[in-house]
């Protein structure tokens, strides 16, 4: 139970919170220094960001997905890629496995593991891409849309963390984020890539 007490000594001193803060944000650079230092990690964008716009070039579409938190980035993903970014442009093919009905509908008959692979095996389509993100990179759910993505010639890109988990195998381009003992560490990196990945899109294919 929270507390309902709101005076000033409820509270940690203010110099305590102040540095608490500041060590929060800290934590998030260090992690974003970490990633910046691997030289990898930009060619691996550039890689998927090249994938994306030729998939889309050749008509082909983008279907993400994740949980919790992560699911929240793989709709910000197709929100942004279907509404715009940072430029006026036409709508970009891209959805996230979202629906609570069809979600719940699943979960119900079949188990919650098979929510994303059944949404794949319904709209995908061979050259398509799979984007996954998952913090731990173990999410049964999210393993076993990446597997029947391939077995249907769609590619899959990941969005990872800690040493990448079952994805890490399954992925044609996995980014991973610094293993930090915290999940949001990783999804701040996640939605960064995101963000990337959009721009990477729209400058090359509305130039």
């Amino acid at each position: 139970m929270y507390s309902t007490c709101f005076n000033n000594e409820c509270f940690s001193t203010f110099d305590a919170e102040m540095e608490q803060i500041k060590k929060d944000f800290l934590e998030i650079k260090n992690a974003m220094d970490v990633f910046i230092a691997d030289e990898s990690n930009f060619e691996k964008l550039e890689q998927a960001g090249r994938l994306m716009c030729n998939v889309i070039g050749k008509g082909g579409k983008i279907i993400a997905c994740g949980n919790g938190g992560s699911l929240c980035d793989a709709s910000h993903f197709a929100q942004e890629m279907t509404g715009k970014y940072r430029e006026d442009r036409s709508p970009l093919p891209a959805v996230a496995i979202s629906d609570p009905s069809f979600i719940t509908c699943v979960a119900n008959d079949f188990g919650f593991d098979h929510i994303y692979s059944r949404y794949v095996e319904i709209i995908g389509n061979e050259g398509d891409i799979l984007l996954v993100i998952s913090t731990s990179g173990n999410s049964e759910n999210v393993v076993n849309a990446a597997k029947k993505a391939l077995e249907m010639g769609i590619h899959v890109v990941g969005l990872t963390g800690n040493n990448g988990g079952k994805l890490a195998e399954l992925c044609d381009l996995e980014l991973r984020a610094p293993a930090t003992g915290y999940p949001d560490r990783a999804q701040e990196i996640h939605l960064k890539i995101v963000h990337i990945l959009i721009n990477y899109i729209e400058r090359n294919l509305y130039k």
